[in-house]
């Protein structure tokens, strides 16, 4: 008798085994496929094409502070609605949906931690929560932190990856934040303490335009997209072909831009060794 055939044979009887879920990521740059230990243990760098995924506030501080050290400035600070903007969503309900994705109040961390024992001032900006775009609190708690940097005598390090520049829900009072954490970095250069800023993707607009491009030591992780308008919006509005890697970190330190490009597993021992230097003479 034909296989076919055979009275109890059902093909809806045979069924493969599903592969399980929530085991692989697929890299947002090569779209490889990368094993999730592979992909926590390589600090979310593609081990393929070494694409450097962005880190939320929290890993990223666990990467550069040693363990149990942070402490958070300011956590409950939140923002108001000055313009009562209406748009698809309202911003209240904006800033609600994403302080429940994210875990966090604002699109910034800050506080102060060790990095291979020596005390410094961090902040971190997370571009999950609206784009990491600079509003009051983020430009509030900024400029706090380095004020107590002051205070206490610390170096600062503020690591930035915004998309989103200024945070248009609030208008003036959120460009007026680029003048604020420029001064404030102004009165901690004027009381001889450093500030090493730290460029991730994407780093933009209002944030590249302000504090983010004012540190003593200006590093960046590869590939990141630099700049203020975005290369598209340029093009478009010059009619005119950019340069291969326009707006990328390699592009910025071949110009001059910045100091120096570090890989991710690099970036604390580096980091620390900045700070040791800054530091000579004043422990």
């Amino acid at each position: 008798m034909a296989l076919f055939k055979r009275p109890n044979f059902l093909l809806t009887q045979s069924k493969k085994r599903g592969v399980p879920g929530g085991l692989w990521t697929k890299c947002e740059s090569c779209q490889e496929l990368i094993y999730n230990k592979e992909w926590e243990n390589s600090l979310k760098v593609c081990p393929k094409c070494k694409h450097h995924c962005s880190l939320s506030a929290p890993e990223r501080i666990r990467l550069l502070v040693d363990e149990g050290t942070f402490e958070e400035f300011d956590p409950n600070l939140i923002p108001s609605d000055p313009l009562k903007f209406r748009g698809p969503k309202s911003y209240p309900e904006k800033v609600l949906q994403d302080q429940a994705m994210t875990g966090l109040k604002e699109a910034v961390m800050t506080g102060r931690g060790k990095i291979e024992g020596i005390s410094t001032v961090l902040a971190v900006t997370d571009s999950r929560f609206i784009m990491g775009s600079m509003g009051s609190v983020v430009g509030e708690k900024i400029t706090r932190a380095i004020e107590k940097a002051i205070e206490e005598g610390l170096h600062v390090i503020i690591v930035s990856g915004s998309g989103g520049g200024a945070r248009m829900y609030e208008g003036c009072l959120s460009l007026m934040q680029m003048a604020k954490t420029s001064a404030a970095l102004a009165k901690l250069s004027e009381a001889g303490l450093f500030f090493i800023s730290v460029l991730t993707h994407p780093t933009m607009a209002g944030i590249m335009a302000s504090f983010a491009s004012l540190g003593d030591v200006i590093v960046a992780e590869p590939r990141a997209l630099l700049g203020f308008t975005g290369p598209r919006v340029i093009k478009q509005t010059i009619q005119q072909e950019l340069p291969p890697g326009f707006q990328t970190s390699e592009f910025l330190l071949a110009h001059g831009m910045i100091d120096g490009i570090v890989e991710r597993p690099e970036l604390k021992k580096t980091i620390a060794k900045f700070l040791n230097y800054f530091s000579w003479g004043r422990r």
